[in-house]
């Protein structure tokens, strides 16, 4: 493969810093010693300019060169000849994207804490990474030990290795502490969610970090719609310019890269979505919401009180009941909602991928009154069952429903619809845009770091359509042709209990 210009300029300047910290690319090698200055790049591209591809081919050089890519489930004690790499996303969701791409991303929650390992069945895990000898656990066969080294040699999963020989990671994780020890490097995808105290965070535990983002999306909120790599000095910001995916004719892509023209109108914009709708099967103009898709794949909005519209229809199309839910319903996690004195178990669930924003199927109520067993969706390990406080909002209530009512826990909201300031990071094969909404940010006149908000919100309502993108142009919905279900989800083993809530 072939980087284009842009892409051997930057991959050369993070090469020459990676040597800073003792990590030679060019010769495959790592040095006992590095530099303690922190450094910081940005990789910066629209979608389609080949930012996940750089990436990626930068993991596997520095893997080559003998760094140990830290694993989310499993870290080996730090030593002074080893450097350390850390491939991070801001969601479950946006790490699962790279997953699929072959990268071993994980979350910056996953990062910031660590696991605390039961001493014996760490030895396990000391073994399977090469650094122990085959240890001997009273319970555990060698045949047993021997069908967890033959998974980890072609999974390098330390949980599924575990799970092969019977354990699971209730037994080997019996908790989560705030990171102490310090990294090498940090490869940052998604970088534009990334607000200034999640950045300041990754300095202290990172020596070099290279961020990797796109100035088109939207902002954090509260930050006046700057992001954390707009203060970079320019020298540390590495363009991306030629767009790699246009040669594969993608008409999303097409669309997306025609809003940063800024002569292009509304009503020009969305005349090309019906001329590629009516030639491309992977543009689809549709006047009514498809409410089995919002099961699984949220509708996009601007406003808020449109979001709760969708989901008071989407609850109705499946004759939900008022009081509970139903089994396949999707929620997104609103926040941890736990006095000072339960950090530890904050911890717990952040761990476990309940951070806010995670996208969560809910399965059924769990074994406590306010408990729910959930699954995460782009966990790893995604069945949970958790103390929840689920609120189902109605436009007609002026406080929502609590489906779930546990004193303190992990909070949602229902997931059929979410603001598009929401959906940043997370991805879909099929994604609707609620294009009411759009028109309305048209129409407000109002402008983000000098861009369009109509544009922004388009540009990054459309990107998170992995294959197909649904323009819904009415206020309508059609009714489901199946009932709702969890057929579809894969059944890992029995739910990590998170218990204690309620003491």
């Amino acid at each position: 493969m072939q980087f284009s210009d842009d892409q051997a300029q930057a991959y050369d300047a993070i090469s020459e810093a990676l040597k800073k910290t003792g990590v030679d690319l060019d010769n495959a090698t790592t040095l006992p010693t590095a530099s303690a200055n922190l450094q910081v790049l940005a990789v910066l591209g629209k979608a389609g300019s080949g930012k996940t591809l750089l990436l990626s081919k930068l993991v596997e050089a520095v893997n080559e060169a003998g760094v140990e890519i830290v694993s989310p489930d499993y870290e080996t004690r730090k030593r002074k000849d080893k450097r350390t790499l850390a491939i991070l996303a801001p969601t479950n969701k946006a790490a699962s994207v790279l997953r699929n791409h072959g990268v071993p991303a994980t979350t910056i929650h996953r990062i910031l804490y660590t696991p605390v390992y039961d001493p014996e069945y760490e030895k396990i895990a000391e073994w399977l990474a090469g650094d122990g000898d085959k240890p001997e656990i009273e319970g555990l066969t060698d045949a047993a030990l021997d069908r967890a080294l033959a998974v980890y040699q072609s999974t390098k999963s330390i949980p599924g290795a575990l799970a092969a020989a019977g354990l699971r990671g209730s037994d080997f994780i019996t908790g989560w502490s705030r990171r102490d020890d310090p990294l090498d490097i940090g490869f940052i995808d998604e970088s534009s969610m990334l607000d200034d105290k999640q950045l300041n965070d990754l300095k202290e535990i990172f020596n070099t970090l290279v961020l990797f983002g796109d100035p088109a999306q939207l902002a954090p909120v509260g930050q006046s719609g700057n992001m954390s790599f707009d203060k970079l000095p320019d020298p540390q910001k590495l363009q991306l310019h030629r767009i790699h995916r246009q040669e594969a004719d993608n008409p999303i892509l097409d669309l997306a890269h025609m809003l940063g023209d800024p002569e292009v109108t509304f009503e020009q914009f969305e005349r090309k979505i019906e001329q590629l709708a009516a030639q491309d099967d992977r543009v689809v103009l549709s006047q009514r919401v498809n409410a089995q898709l919002m099961a699984r794949s949220p509708v996009l909005v601007w406003r808020n009180a449109t979001r709760i519209r969708l989901i008071q229809a989407f609850r109705s199309a499946y004759d939900a009941p008022e009081d509970s839910l139903l089994s396949g319903e999707p929620l997104i996690c609103d926040g941890i909602e736990l006095p000072l004195k339960h950090r530890k178990k904050r911890i717990d669930l952040e761990a476990r991928g309940l951070i806010k924003g995670a996208q969560v199927i809910y399965l059924e109520p769990g074994r406590k009154p306010g408990f729910s067993r959930l699954h995460v969706v782009g966990a790893e390990d995604p069945r949970v069952n958790a103390a929840t406080i689920i609120q189902i909002e109605s436009p007609d209530r002026e406080e929502p429903f609590l489906a779930s009512a546990a004193r303190m826990g992990a909070t949602f909201l229902h997931g059929a619809a979410v603001t598009i300031h929401k959906a940043q990071g997370s991805q879909w094969p099929e994604v609707q845009v609620f294009a009411p909404d759009i028109y309305a940010a048209y129409r407000s006149g109002r402008s983000e770091a000098g861009i369009p908000l109509w544009k922004r919100l388009a540009y990054v309502a459309i990107t998170r359509a992995e294959t197909r993108l649904h323009w819904v142009t009415r206020y309508m919905l059609a009714r489901p042709t199946e009932p709702l279900g969890i057929a579809d989800l894969a059944a890992p083993t029995p739910p990590l209990e998170m218990t204690g809530f309620e003491d």
